[in-house]
Order: structure tokens, then sequence, then C-alpha cells
């Protein structure tokens, strides 16, 4: 992996002195600062302590019961491990593979009144979709029979919201099984064998190995993790997901080759998002400092009608 390189927070110059207390003076402003090479100024050792609890499934309390941190860094290194979770995509899949859509969201009785009011007045003359209308979010799901799933939020099950992920994932020739969802017609036109099960008729095999009874495990294991979180928010809903599609792609890895594969996960995207801040600060020092775009708003304001 390419190494970081430190450069200065204000003028973004990369040669230093080093100061007696272990930081860096800047040879062309002469800022004093203390170098990072993370985003979350913590040390490798605590960084794999804090995957391995991760890893073994444990909630934020106990980790913070058994890791030095506080609970503020530990929610910033949980994110920013999902983050690199969600980004480690599984390559085309081809041969038998399976596809199905599911509605991931609370029960209507379990939701506050407020909020049950607030849904029933924003559906109010709308045409019921399945999963309470548009109250539960769709997720989209494909499995291939080697082991591998993909799963992306999705805003509709309609054909145009699902096909262009089957083509964008699945080779083409492969054999996709699903339902007769109407979202999925026309597959079979666009090069690929097309088997279907209709569930609808209480058949959920053709006993000649089409079925998505995969994925269907898949969605109860999702579904049983989620619940197990008690709840949690509509905006952070692709990271778990990401992180539960991860684990499941990586269950026969063993306990240290999941930890190493996620830490090389996490430093490189900890990598681009140091380069992105950095590059995000010079372009806001360059707007602020440049004469020649700050007069057309100087113009602008001094204007009268």
């Amino acid at each position: 992996m390419e190494r970081f390189r430190i450069k200065c927070p204000r003028c973004f110059k990369s040669k230093f002195w080093k100061t007696s207390d272990k930081r860096l003076k800047c040879k062309s402003c002469r800022y004093i600062f203390i170098p990072k090479a993370s985003l979350i100024n913590i040390s490798n050792k605590l960084l794999k302590q804090i995957i391995a609890e991760f890893i073994l499934g444990h909630s934020t309390n106990v980790i913070l019961g058994r890791v030095k941190i506080s609970k503020h860094q530990l929610l910033k290194t949980l994110t920013l491990l999902r983050i690199a979770m969600t980004k480690d995509l599984p390559e085309v899949f081809e041969g038998i593979v399976e596809v199905d859509e599911t509605y991931l969201g609370g029960q209507m009785k379990n939701k506050r009144i407020k909020e049950k009011f607030q849904i029933k007045a924003k559906n109010k003359g709308k045409k019921k979709l399945g999963g309470f209308g548009t109250v539960k979010q769709p997720v989209f799901g494909i499995l291939c029979r080697k082991g591998k799933v993909f799963a992306k939020i999705v805003p509709g099950i309609e054909a145009k919201d699902l096909q262009p992920l089957i083509e964008k994932q699945v080779k083409r020739g492969s054999t996709i099984c699903s339902d007769t969802w109407r979202g999925y017609t026309g597959l079979a036109a666009k090069g690929y064998v097309h088997r279907l099960v209709e569930h609808g008729k209480n058949e959920y095999s053709d006993k000649k190995g089409g079925h998505i009874n995969g994925l269907e495990g898949f969605w109860g294991y999702l579904k049983r993790k989620l619940a197990a979180k008690g709840g949690i928010r509509k905006e952070k809903l692709s990271l778990y997901l990401g992180e539960y599609v991860w684990r499941y792609n990586h269950k026969s890895l063993l306990f240290k080759e999941q930890g190493k594969h996620l830490l090389n996960l996490w430093q490189k995207e900890n990598h681009s998002l140091l380069k992105y801040r950095l590059l995000a600060r010079k372009i806001k020092q360059n707007i602020h400092s440049s004469p020649i775009l700050l007069t057309p708003i100087i113009n602008i304001l001094g204007s009268k009608n």
C-alpha cells in the first residue's frame, strides 16, 4: 500500500524540522503541529483490538469495557470500518445465481403515534406496493451458488430498478433463478437463462435446481442481525447492510484472516479519506486567497440596481 505523505495543514508543504517534544515545524510557514497518520488518532495495537472485538460481534458497550478508548473515537472507528466493508464488493457472478427483493424496517405497530400519522398522511391516496407501501426500505439481492452475495438498497422494485443491477453484477449466459415478480420479466431476452419459482402456488423448488432458498436464508440472517440491534437509523442502513454482506461473504475465513483483511481495508479507506481531506483544504485555501475568484463576488455585492 502506498504510504501517506505528511503535509503541513496550513501551506501543504512537506519539509519540516523535528522539535524536542516530537512535533513537526514547517520550514515554509513555521507552523508547529502534531502529525496524524490517521483520521482517528489511535495506535495500531488499539485498532487491532477493536477489529477483533468487532469481528466477534460484540456491542459498543462491551468493546468500551474491554478496550481503553473514548466512545466518540470508538463510534468513528466502527463507522469507518463499515464504510470499508461496504466498498469491498464481490466480483461479477457467473454460473447459477439467485435474485430476490425484500423490505427492511420495523413493524407499523411498533412505530410512534406521531410517525404513524405522518406515514398515513404521506401515503393517503397512493397505491400500496408491498411492505406497507413506501414505509419500509426495499433491498435487492443477488446470490451466487458459489457462496457470495451482493445486496443494495434500491429506490423501487420495478424492472428499471432491478435489471440494471443484474446486468452489472451477473455475467451474460448465466442461469438466474427468481420468483414470478414482474420486475424480472425480460431477463431471457437479455442473454440469461431464466428459471422461475411460483411462490404463490407454494412452489419453492422446481426439483431441477431452480430455487431461491439460499438468498431467502441470507435475508433471514440479515433481518435477525438487524433486529438484534434494537433499531437503527435509516441513513445508516446502507452501512449495516454492507457489514453483514461482508460478514456473509467472508464467513469461510479464519478469525485471524478476517482481522487481517479488515485491517487492510481500513488502512486503504483511511488513506483515501486523508488524501481527500487534504485536497479539500487546499481547494478551500485557494478559494479564500485567490483575488481572481473573489473579484466577481465583490463586484456583485457592490453593484447597485
